[in-house]
Order: C-alpha cells, then sequence, then structure tokens
C-alpha cells in the first residue's frame, strides 16, 4: 500500500489539463452494454474504477480494450452471463449501472448490492422503484438483486428522494427506458452534466430522448441502439480539485479542456472567496477551453452549500473545507446532499484546523497556517482535501489510505507536481516516514520542556482548535 508525503509551503503556477469525467465514464460504460456493435470511447481516465468497471463488463461477455490514444473500445462477444459478482461490485458503486442495460437487453439480471466510499447511507431504492415501474420484477436475496423481465414497459416514474435526485439512479432508468415498449417519463431526474453526457451518447446510439439537463426526461422506446464513438466530457471535480489547489497555494494556474458552463457554482464561490478567475479561450469550442486561477489579494471566509446541480458539488464540499481552514474568519460548510460526509473534519483538525460539527454543517474558524501531520484519507474527496491541506500546511503531511484517491483522479500527484507542489508517493512503511513526524524513537520524542512550552505556551490565549461540545462533556461524566 502507498502513501503520500507532501512538503508544503510552494506556491503552484504553470498549466495543466483537465482528464476526462469519471463519474461519466462509468455509466457510459455500463451503458455500452445495451448497444449492438461496438463503441469508442475517448478521453476515458485510466483510474482504479475504471480498471474495476472493464472487469464488471469483462465477466458479463464484453471486451474492453484500451488502445494506444487512451479510447476505449468495448464490444459484447457473449450475452450469456447476467451475473455481476459481489467481489467486483463491492469496490465501486457506479457499477450497480450494469443493472439497466442487463434487464433492457438481457431480459435479466442479477448484481450484487453496492460497494464505495464511505460517505453515509446511499440506497438504491430509488434505482429499483424506477426499474420497477417499467415492468421489472425484482426482489433482493443473499446481498444481491435478482430481476427479470420479458420486455420492459414506458411508464412515469417519479425519482426524487429525501436528498434530491440520484444521477447513477437517473442513468440506470435511462438507459433502460430507451429500449421499454412505449414512452418513458422520469420526474425529478438528475440534471448532472454526466447525466447529460450519458443521454448525448444514448441519443447518438440511436435513442430517443429529450430534455436532458432538465429535471423532465422523456423517453420514446427504440428496438436496437448501434454502438458509436463518443468523447466523454471534461471532469468537473477535478477542475474544482486543482482551482483550489491553486487558490489554497496563493498560486497561478491555467487549466485546460475544462467546461466552464459545468462549473458555474463553483466559480463564483470562489470569486466570494476572493480567487480571481478568467477565462481565457471563450472561442475555443465547449471542451477545449483555459481557465487561469490566481490569487492577488487576501482571501475571505464564506458560507458554502453542497446541493444538487447546479449548486455546488457534494464532491467538492471537503475541498472547499480545506480552503476555508485556512482562511481567516468564520465559515459555514453545509452539505444537503450527504449531510454526514464529514469524516475528514477529525483528520483537518489533525492538522490545526478549527472545526466544529453542527449536524449537516461544520463551522470552520480560519487559521493563519496548518502544520504538516500524519492523517488518514476515508474516501476519494477526502483524500484530495487532505493532499490540498498538505499543499497549505507547514511541514511535512503524510496522506495515507491513497488507494481511494487512485480511484478517482488521474495522475493527480504527477500534476501537481508540474506545477511545483514536492509530492512523493511511497511504500507506507515506517522507513518512509519522514524525520519529522517520527515520534518512535528516544531522539525524536519531544523533550519534557517542549512539551511543557506547548502545554502552557501564549498560543492557550487563542481559542482552542477543539472545543467539545456540551453532549460530548455529558458522556465523560457519564
Amino acid at each position: 500500500m502507498d502513501m503520500l508525503i507532501v512538503r508544503g509551503g510552494e506556491r503552484l503556477s504553470g498549466c495543466v489539463p483537465v482528464s476526462g469525467a469519471k463519474n461519466s465514464a462509468l455509466p457510459l460504460m455500463a451503458a455500452a452494454l445495451a448497444c449492438e456493435g461496438e463503441t469508442v470511447l475517448h478521453s476515458i481516465p485510466n483510474l482504479v474504477d475504471v480498471s474495476t468497471q472493464s472487469q464488471v463488463l469483462g465477466s458479463l461477455g464484453m471486451q474492453v480494450n484500451r488502445d494506444d490514444a487512451g479510447a476505449l473500445h468495448l464490444k459484447t462477444v457473449d450475452e450469456t452471463s447476467c451475473i455481476a459478482d459481489y467481489e467486483l461490485v463491492r469496490r465501486m458503486r457506479a457499477s450497480v449501472c450494469v443493472l439497466g442495460p442487463l434487464l433492457a437487453k438481457r431480459r435479466m439480471a442479477c448484481v450484487s448490492l453496492p460497494g464505495g466510499c464511505n460517505i453515509g447511507d446511499r440506497p438504491i431504492d430509488l434505482h429499483l422503484k424506477g426499474l420497477a415501474a417499467l415492468g421489472a420484477q425484482i426482489r433482493v436475496e443473499r446481498g444481491y438483486v435478482i430481476a427479470r423481465a420479458d420486455r420492459l414497459r414506458g411508464a412515469n416514474i417519479f425519482l426524487g428522494g429525501a436528498f434530491g435526485s440520484t444521477v447513477t439512479g437517473t442513468c440506470n432508468v435511462m438507459i433502460a427506458a430507451t429500449l421499454a415498449q412505449g414512452t418513458t417519463t422520469i420526474e425529478s431526474a438528475a440534471c448532472e452534466p454526466e447525466v447529460v453526457d450519458v443521454g448525448n451518447f444514448l441519443n447518438a446510439a440511436g435513442a430517443k430522448i429529450e430534455g436532458l439537463g432538465t429535471p423532465f426526461l422523456k423517453i420514446e422506446g427504440v428496438d436496437q441502439l448501434q454502438g458509436v464513438e463518443h468523447e466523454v466530457i471534461p471532469d468537473r471535480i477535478e477542475v474544482a480539485t486543482l482551482m483550489i489547489a491553486a487558490a489554497i497555494t496563493g498560486g497561478e494556474v491555467r487549466l485546460n479542456q475544462v467546461r466552464p458552463d459545468h462549473i458555474t457554482a463553483i466559480i463564483e464561490k470562489l470569486r466570494d472567496i476572493g480567487v480571481q478567475i478568467e477565462l481565457e479561450s471563450p472561442e475555443q469550442p465547449a471542451r477545449k477551453q483555459t481557465i487561469l486561477v490566481k490569487v492577488v489579494q487576501p482571501l475571505k471566509s464564506v458560507d458554502c452549500i453542497a446541493l444538487p446541480y447546479p449548486g455546488i458539488p457534494t464532491d467538492v464540499q471537503a475541498q472547499l473545507m480545506s480552503l476555508l481552514a485556512c482562511v481567516p474568519g468564520i465559515s459555514i460548510v453545509t452539505d444537503k446532499v450527504f449531510p454526514d460526509r464529514f469524516m475528514h473534519a477529525s483528520e483537518l483538525a489533525r492538522m490545526g484546523a478549527r472545526i466544529r460539527r453542527e449536524s449537516a454543517s461544520a463551522i470552520l474558524n480560519g487559521v493563519t497556517r496548518l502544520s504538516g501531520a500524519c492523517v488518514m484519507a476515508s474516501d476519494l474527496r477526502a483524500s484530495a482535501a487532505l493532499v490540498l491541506a498538505g499543499l497549505a500546511a507547514e511541514g511535512e503531511t503524510v496522506i495515507r489510505r491513497i488507494y481511494h484517491l487512485d480511484r478517482g483522479y488521474e495522475n493527480l500527484e504527477e500534476k501537481l507536481i508540474s506545477l511545483g507542489a514536492r509530492v512523493q508517493r511511497v511504500k507506507d512503511e515506517p522507513n518512509n516516514m519522514p524525520e519529522s513526524l517520527k515520534l518512535t524513537d528516544e531522539e525524536s520524542r519531544p523533550s519534557y520542556s517542549e512539551l511543557m512550552e506547548a502545554l502552557t505556551g501564549p498560543h492557550w490565549n487563542q481559542r482552542s482548535s477543539v472545543e467539545p461540545s456540551e453532549s460530548s462533556n455529558q458522556t465523560e461524566a457519564s
């Protein structure tokens, strides 16, 4: 297992390209199951999740090959298997997107309940509700969804949930509905660009979908979809992560191959914080645009709320917390998509961030500088947030369990290094721990006088970064 060592204090500058969107690539790969002939997907990022999805599709009789230009070629050669096994699906939630195309094309499916990042409760009840409305007979047994349908039929479907629409659920039901008999309407469909990208691919393959990008979809069923070539949209979450990397280091970074119209809410929030953002190539095609991100003035505290698109994505909430932890003043970050997605808060606190949880919100009292520490990544976006915090911290930061990072970012450390960051990937072994973070031998232990200085120094006049709540005090007393 690997870990990252980040040496903070470097101002990022330079230019990097943005990879294709992971959250679009995975359902697009699943959608190829519903197509006849070969599908070619361009700009698919080289990620662990893409490799996992390729293995899932391979187990379902599909050949998946990457050519020298980086494009994925997908073609079904055997339609006898309809089982997506637990050992593969448990690694990644998006694998459940094979359920819809299997039902539509092969009339049956047996798909393990999915795994993925630990960011709160994410049931697939809306997926199953939508597919059942199309006429599928569904039951859940021993951790598997088992579904059959002689022929799916169009229906009126409502996909709204307690915390908004479902992206993967919309993709699953939309793919299935393209091969259903008759007309399907989906109300409260997800509007995210990744859903639009999958819909555009399906339309190019012969589907008849109207209303993409709105909460109301109308789908006229067709008899067959034909494989086509399609280029995946840029990854808006990677764009946001790199923009925040520039901001947190006071840098100046150009990002190529960007869709600014997909990140409007993020751009406006960063501008509220005081980050200068310029669009440099408005005349270029949508995917080929360049944005310049730089810091020329002190940053300001703000309040942020993560919402379904077109709001600030929940997948950017953790990265924004890292930035705001370094901005003087009080900021409040609220997540209305996954209210429990704050496992990174305790790790940021290890680096000196002053954070207090209040239900679905985190209240941050910004500090002038974080300090390097050994921290643990809990999920994909938390990993990125801790890397960003390490870039801004004083000294060295070690981020462990970075296999999460490899699931969703293509060569993130190489891109940061090209911008001037000092990031090193090493084996997670004791002898690779930086000397500054070693406390295992007598020479590296702080002395008694150093510990007394830490306990009695003048910084105790400031407000503590860890503020126990009333409830926690009661628990201690009991």
